[in-house]
């Protein structure tokens, strides 16, 4: 069983992968893709998805690769967080922490490697309610996919999860952020993937909405007693 250490690890360094993935893709669409918009947001939902899956598959082992305080809090009202003896609680705080700072800490790497100012502002300006509700959306309809497919095809998750992420920037209004500790980090990077520091509390408001939709109806969604047998069992 992996020590509390390892997982806390594990949370902190997927989110600095995870972030210095989405700036760093979008720092690099935005140079390479000549002022064509649509086409710098594809190049920076592809690296999105697909990193999402390797990191998944690599720390999903260690802390269930949660990556999203969002998802934390889920598992922790499902009370699917804490190993036996531990605080759900303490253990989803401590996650959140991880979290957050290794979002942070990836959106610094991204600048460094693009020779960029470290420490940023972002000034695009993300509101309203059309974003506000896709963010909602965007949330909820990702919780659903990791439950879902824990009911029934748990290793297909990785796979899920990126698969979702890269439809969920096209979409959403918002680009599926999906995630506080990424909103929190991008609202540092005055790049592509920015967010002005004004709209992150919204975003986030919708996002743990959506998420709690999401814990509520896979819980009678999935209900283990009720599940049939899964094709081929």
């Amino acid at each position: 069983m992996p020590s509390l250490g390892q997982r806390l690890v594990a949370e902190w360094l997927g989110t600095a992968f995870l972030l210095a993935a989405v700036v760093g893709s979008g720092i690099m669409a935005q140079k390479l893709a000549g002022g064509n918009v649509a086409l710098a947001l594809l190049c920076n939902t592809i690296p999105t998805g697909a990193i999402l899956v390797v990191l998944i598959l690599i720390f999903g082992p260690l802390s269930g690769a949660h990556f999203n305080p969002a998802v934390t809090l889920a598992f922790a009202f499902r009370g699917e967080l804490a190993h036996l003896g531990e605080s759900t609680w303490a253990i989803g705080g401590l996650y959140i922490v991880a979290q957050i700072a290794g979002g942070i800490a990836g959106v610094f790497a991204a600048h460094l490697m693009f020779e960029l100012p470290v420490l940023q502002s972002s000034l695009t300006v993300r509101a309203g309610a059309g974003q506000w509700f896709a963010e909602g959306v965007a949330t909820f309809g990702l919780l659903l996919t990791i439950f879902g497919c824990l009911a029934r095809a748990p290793g297909a998750v990785p796979y899920a999860v990126g698969l979702y992420i890269t439809s969920a920037y096209w979409f959403t209004a918002s680009t599926s952020f999906a995630n506080p500790a990424v909103t929190i980090a991008r609202s540092l990077s005055d790049t592509f993937a920015g967010i002005a520091p004004a709209g992150v509390l919204p975003f986030i408001g919708a996002q743990l909405l959506g998420a709690a939709l999401a814990v509520m109806l896979s819980g009678w969604l999935w209900q283990k007693e009720t599940l049939p047998p899964a094709i081929g069992a």
